[in-house]
């Protein structure tokens, strides 16, 4: 088994096909969409197949290390940076082609209209050994 988080984009991604923001949807839309969502992962909790998952809100605050006693340095909240992260998702399957599989599946949850979103999902495995150095 090996684990995959998927992201979702709202912002900084390539465009979905049914690319209306979610500010734009009807109430009815939203709870469509987060219920497919829910439903998705329910599934596949039944399958032994999901780890954890969390929307997220715009906001956010870049922060760093500066120096023995003193605050971290704060920068933000980005709520009109480029990239912009609206959820993701820990999945634990068996082979790529399974994340691919599931990524291209949660990609069409509904959208404006009821219509599939058809959204780009970025899939990435979890780092399982450190990365070798070569000089």
């Amino acid at each position: 088994m090996a684990k995959y988080l998927l992201l979702k984009h709202y912002r900084g991604a390539p465009a979905a096909v049914n690319d209306v923001p979610m500010d734009r949807w009807s109430p009815d839309e939203v709870t469509a969409h987060l219920q497919y969502m829910q439903d998705f992962a329910t599934r596949l909790e039944g399958t032994g197949e999901y780890v954890d998952g969390q929307a997220l809100s715009p906001e956010g605050t870049f922060v760093r290390y500066d120096g023995e006693g003193r605050p971290p340095v704060t920068d933000g909240p980005f709520a009109e940076t480029k990239d912009l992260i609206a959820g993701w998702m820990v999945i634990d399957v068996e082979s790529r082609d399974r994340a691919l599989e599931l990524a291209g599946e949660l990609s069409a949850a509904p959208g404006a209209g009821g219509r599939p979103i058809h959204e780009w999902l970025e899939v990435r495995p979890f780092l399982t050994d450190a990365p070798t150095i070569t000089e």
